[in-house]
């Protein structure tokens, strides 16, 4: 697991891809991997691409960071921190081929908005980190955050709508197939999809 498990930078310094994987392979980022099931998907599918988990549970960031080392992945990284933290001040320009949020906490009262990781500085940042003609999509199954997100990433002239459904970017049948996903499908519930690419 020692291999599979990526620390935060220090602080005042950026995350760098070349020096975790080794080379300039395009590069994905999954923010709230959970037990990692689209992870390992995307992984064992892509061995060419360069994926980082992020997951703040410490629960499922050792299940996710146990997966990917018995399945003995090169290409795929876990690691523990505030997500909305590392975008903002870990992650350099324009090194994300795509950027995958899938169930983010949706903190439902009022008074919690604030701690939702859809803002604007966390988008701004995003934004940035995507390459040209990047990818960013999210996924959710609460629609008041779907709501929220949509309108927040509209005020963004950088990002332009496209098609959910992609099995380049892991995405078959318009779904992730992430851990939460199947649970609340199975459950019934409603699962509100969008995708953006960076002009």
């Amino acid at each position: 697991m020692e291999d599979v498990i990526c620390a935060p930078p220090p602080e005042g310094t950026l995350f760098s891809p070349r020096q975790v994987f080794g080379d300039d392979a395009p590069f994905e980022l999954e923010i709230g991997c959970g037990k990692g099931g689209f992870l390992l998907r995307r992984a064992q599918q892509r061995p060419d691409l360069h994926l980082l988990g992020i997951e703040w549970a410490n629960k499922f960031f050792k299940y996710a960071a146990d997966r990917m080392a018995r399945w003995n992945l090169a290409n795929v990284r876990i690691m523990r921190t505030d997500a909305g933290h590392f975008v903002r001040h870990h992650l350099p320009p324009a090194c994300l081929a795509a950027l995958h949020v899938y169930h983010p906490d949706p903190w439902p009262k009022k008074r919690h908005h604030k701690r939702r990781l859809i803002q604007p500085s966390f988008i701004a940042s995003a934004v940035q980190a995507l390459v040209p003609g990047g990818r960013w999509a999210i996924q959710t199954d609460h629609a008041e955050y779907f709501a929220w997100i949509r309108a927040h990433l509209a005020a963004f002239g950088d990002l332009e709508e496209i098609p959910y459904d992609n099995p380049d970017f892991g995405i078959v049948e318009a779904t992730a197939q992430t851990n939460f996903e199947v649970k609340y499908l199975r459950e019934g519930r409603t699962i509100h999809r969008l995708a953006l690419r960076r002009k």
